[in-house]
This record gives structure tokens, C-alpha cells and sequence, in this order.
């Protein structure tokens, strides 16, 4: 095994987190910093198109490829479980919607962590941080940072009338969905500039990728870690089918997202004691809660036929569609090239006991049969609903010592009673909202999941059909009080019992917050990098 050298941290993971945490940790000259990414440093066209993703997803040169195991809550099914490969992660590949989620999701994090730091008071200013919106500096927004945020490029008749059905179902107007309260129905904000998309790797990693103190590896699996007792002194990966391993002199940063993190503890011996011993791996630090507190949005696929109004199904199964809407995008970067997988959103009570919105809407102007398969002849809308906070839990778990072996992914989705009442009343919205006057000329006829679906246990049932994930995994090495026996992380990100190690992602998350997790990701590992500074300050105060 070739050792490739000594830094002062190592970030195990280039996606969303990983490229905050390199530009960051490197802008001192005088900390030394290494990147490991598994994937390439990818620079393919359809990473830039925002429309890309429908050949990304599923694509094993930018995606992981995993799936989950067979869901009882999904009447059997296993169902793709899509993850970032290359620099940018599930930048590379994600709806690129702008959501931050809800001020209560980050007051119940400071609850929860007994740290007032991570309540929304003090993130959102970690949000304006890293912002570049276009309207500039307001209270709640603000321009310059390297996350840009930007309007949708393009628009759709049959949305402006799926709004005013919203509105006569009870929804409000919403001209923010990122006040901390996201009650309403509106246009996504996306993060894209001038019609392409803005990847984590464009905005914090190429403008400063020239630092003579920061290190990128492509190419490189992160494996385990290297330990002495329970403190970690570096990572060993492999590349190429060669190995090699890398030291740290201060911290090893585990960046490898909701999926990766908790394997490379798991690898190292560092989780579940009874999980670990079946798999044959020594146990170094019993954590049970590496891998479990899986928390993800499965969003219920609701499709309406249409009739007498433009959707994107006739234009896509035109030659002539195909060829203006090139055309449009070379010309002006604009149109449906331009597209988020979803463009109108819509956040919404399940019922009137409920504090602030649970549900959100992701609609569309086109119909698919499932991703991956041909738009449909016939012009449909479809809005897909989600529970923003479900009760259900999951894991992930290595299947073996390899690091190249995918893992056993289990959100175990509708487990939970109350996620199931949720999916009930979620279907009966979407149902609602379509019979609204303003849709009424254009006669919406429900294709999926089906009129026949009315009781309670059949829209259940109707829920494991067509549920599927949104790719919000977080959750797998939350952080908690040290009391809290799942809890893996610290406050500080610092994983508990050990020294010389954090981890720094989406797993951290306590509970799931309410809309797309990726500004989320962002927001925790520019807030994580200024812990991680403040704790090398004082040490060598020390």
C-alpha cells in the first residue's frame, strides 16, 4: 500500500459537502488539505444542461446506480436509490431546487443537539452566506456568495392554471418559499445560472482548485479508516485496483454523504456491534446508530390527463418540438432544455391540526409511465406529493468487507401508521386540487394512481404502487446529545468516542427537514468548516 502523504485534513467525499469543506478548510495557505473523490472529475455536457439529469440518473458514469431492498411499503418493490459519482455529488445530477426547509426543522435540530447553533436564528445567516440570489440583498437573501439562485428559464400555461386551482383548494400565494415558513404555491427557485446548471464543484471547487495547498484524487474509493485505538490518523482508498492511503495531522472529514459515511464506519469497525460481528469486522467503537435514523421523501405519483392545452408530452413526441427546443436553448438558454424535473411548487397542510406545511408538491406539464420510459402520447400534468416529515425509519448497511459492494438500503417507506394516514390525505389533496374550476375547461381525468382507488387501506395501497424516492436520504450518522444512543455525531460534527474524525453531510441530520435537502447539505458543511476552524484556532491556543 502506497502512502501518498501527510495533510492537515482529509475530506473523504467530493459532492455537496466536500466541495464547501476543500474551499474552505484550504483558504488558510497554511493548512494543508485532501480531497478524495470515487468518481471522475466529470465534465460531461448533460452535468451542464439542466435537463441532463434524465440521462445522469441511472447512468453509472454519474450515478452510484444503487437500489433499495425490496419495501414492504411499496408492496414488494425495489426501487432505484440515485446518489451523485464526481466532483459535485448529487449536484451533479439532483432538481437543482432551492429549498432550505422551515424554521421549525432547525429549531427542533437545536432541541434535539441541546445546541442552540443549529436553530434557524443562527443558520440562516449561514444560508446568506453562501447565497447568490438574484433579486440581492434583502433581509432573508443576500448576493455574492457561490451558491447562485436564480428564476426558471421558461414557462408553462397549464402551471399558471394548476396555480389558480391551488389557490381555490385553499392554498395560498407564496412569494418565498425560503422565509422559514414555506406555506404556498410558486415557481421553484433553481440553482442554475443563465440556463445551466450550478453544481457545488462549479461554485466553491473550479475557482480554486490552483491552490498549492489543496490536493484533489479523483478516481479514489475511500475504504477505511486508519486508527490508533479510537483516534483516526488517516484514510486508506483505492484506485485504479491499486491501494493507498493517506494521514492526517489534525482531522479525517467523512463528506461521503447519507449512503457513503456510515459504510466507511462500518468498514472501519466503527457501529452496530451485532451488525459488524455477522459481517466478520472487528469492533474498534460500538455506535449503533451508524446506518440507522434513515430518513427519506417518497413522493405519490398522481397523473391527470388533459385536454385542449399545450403540455410538454406533445412537444417532446414531435421532431419539430425536439428541434425548437435545441434550438431555443443554444439561441437563448432558455425553455424546456432548462428544466428542473420540476417547475411549480407547493407546500400545504395535510389537515388543519398541523402547525406548518407537512406536504409538498412537485408538478410537472408531462406524464411518464416511470423515469427512464418515453414522455406519454396523450398531453397530462403530473403532481407528485410528499410527506415532509415522515415517522418512518430506515437503514444502510454494508453487505460486505468491500468497498466496492453496494450497500443494503432500507428506508423502510409507509412502516410507520402515521405515514400512511399521511399518504391517504396527500392523494385526497392532489384529487381536490384538480377539480378546481380553473382546471375544469381542461377536463383532468386521473391516470394514476386511478379513480378505483378511494378507501383508505386502497389509496395505502395505491401509495406503495407508485410511491418512489425523491433522493432526500439523510439521517445515517445524526447528531445528538451524548445521551442519545443513536445519536453518532456531536454537536461539532465530531463523532462520538473518537478523536480526529467528523462527519459532515446530509447524514447529520437529526430529522429530515422540510423540502430538497442539497442547500441544506451546503448550509451544514459551511457552518461544519467554520467549527472545524474554530477548533484548530483554539488548539493551537492550547
Amino acid at each position: 500500500m502506497t502512502n501518498i502523504g501527510k495533510f492537515d485534513y482529509i475530506i473523504a467525499g467530493g459532492g455537496a459537502a466536500g466541495c464547501v469543506l476543500a474551499n474552505r478548510l484550504s483558504a488558510d495557505p497554511d493548512i494543508t488539505v485532501l480531497l478524495l473523490e470515487a468518481g471522475n472529475d466529470e465534465k460531461w455536457i448533460w452535468t451542464k444542461i439542466p435537463v441532463g439529469y434524465l440521462y445522469c440518473i441511472n447512468n453509472p458514469r454519474t450515478d452510484w446506480c444503487f437500489k433499495t431492498e425490496p419495501e414492504a411499503g411499496l408492496n414488494g418493490r425495489s426501487i432505484i436509490y440515485a446518489r451523485g459519482k464526481g466532483l459535485g455529488g448529487s449536484t451533479l445530477i439532483n432538481a437543482m431546487l432551492y429549498i432550505r426547509g422551515q424554521e421549525r426543522d432547525y429549531n427542533e435540530w437545536a432541541t434535539l443537539t441541546g445546541d442552540s447553533s443549529w436553530s434557524w436564528e443562527h443558520c440562516l445567516p449561514v444560508f446568506k452566506e453562501v447565497e447568490d440570489h438574484w433579486q440581492g440583498d434583502s433581509k432573508k437573501h443576500s448576493k455574492g456568495g457561490e451558491w447562485r439562485v436564480e428564476q426558471q428559464r421558461l414557462s408553462w400555461e397549464v402551471l399558471d392554471h394548476y396555480t389558480t386551482a391551488a389557490q381555490q383548494a385553499g392554498i395560498p400565494l407564496s412569494s418565498d418559499f425560503n422565509g422559514g415558513d414555506n406555506l404556498g404555491v410558486s415557481q421553484f427557485e433553481v440553482n442554475q445560472k443563465k440556463g445551466t446548471r450550478w453544481s457545488s464543484v462549479r461554485g466553491f471547487l473550479d475557482p480554486i482548485r490552483s491552490r498549492p495547498n489543496l490536493k484533489i484524487v479523483t478516481g479514489a474509493l475511500s475504504d477505511k479508516l486508519i486508527l490508533d485505538g479510537k483516534h483516526v490518523t488517516g484514510i486508506e482508498y483505492t484506485q485504479g485496483g491499486e491501494q493507498f492511503s493517506a494521514s492526517s495531522r489534525i482531522e479525517t472529514i467523512l463528506s461521503s454523504g447519507s449512503i457513503g459515511s456510515p459504510t466507511i464506519l462500518q468498514r472501519s469497525g466503527i457501529g452496530d456491534p451485532k451488525t459488524l460481528t455477522e459481517l466478520g469486522i472487528p469492533v474498534v467503537h460500538e455506535l449503533p446508530g451508524v446506518g440507522s435514523n434513515l430518513q427519506d421523501h417518497l413522493q405519490l405519483r398522481t397523473v391527470f390527463k388533459v385536454e385542449g392545452i399545450k403540455t410538454l408530452n406533445q412537444t417532446a413526441n414531435s421532431l419539430w418540438g425536439k428541434a425548437m427546443m435545441g434550438l431555443e436553448y443554444a439561441l437563448y438558454r432558455r425553455g424546456p432544455l432548462t428544466m428542473a424535473p420540476s417547475q411549480l411548487g407547493l407546500f400545504a397542510y395535510s389537515d388543519e391540526s398541523v402547525e406548518t406545511p407537512d406536504l409538498e408538491f412537485h408538478v410537472q406539464p408531462l406524464s411518464l409511465d416511470k423515469f427512464g420510459d418515453p414522455l406519454h402520447k396523450f398531453p397530462a400534468i403530473t403532481a407528485s406529493v410528499l410527506d415532509l416529515r415522515p415517522k418512518s425509519r430506515g437503514t444502510v448497511t454494508i453487505s460486505d468487507r468491500n468497498p466496492n459492494s453496494a450497500p443494503k438500503i432500507a428506508p423502510n417507506y409507509l412502516s410507520h401508521e402515521e405515514d400512511q394516514i399521511k399518504a391517504t390525505k396527500a392523494l385526497r389533496l392532489a384529487r381536490k386540487i384538480s377539480e378546481q374550476p380553473a382546471l375544469a375547461p381542461y377536463k383532468p381525468k386521473e391516470y394514476v394512481p386511478g379513480v378505483s382507488f378511494q378507501t383508505d387501506e386502497e389509496l395505502v395501497h395505491a401509495a406503495g404502487d407508485v410511491g418512489t424516492t425523491i433522493f432526500h436520504p439523510v439521517g445515517t450518522c445524526k447528531m445528538g446529545k451524548k445521551d442519545d444512543p443513536t445519536a453518532v455525531t456531536d454537536s461539532r460534527l465530531r463523532v462520538l468516542g473518537m478523536t480526529g474524525l467528523r462527519v459532515v453531510d446530509a447524514s447529520i441530520m437529526p430529522t429530515i427537514t422540510s423540502g430538497n435537502t442539497s442547500s441544506p447539505t451546503i448550509m451544514i458543511a459551511e457552518k461544519g468548516s467554520r467549527i472545524i476552524l474554530e477548533d484548530r484556532k483554539k488548539g493551537l491556543k492550547d
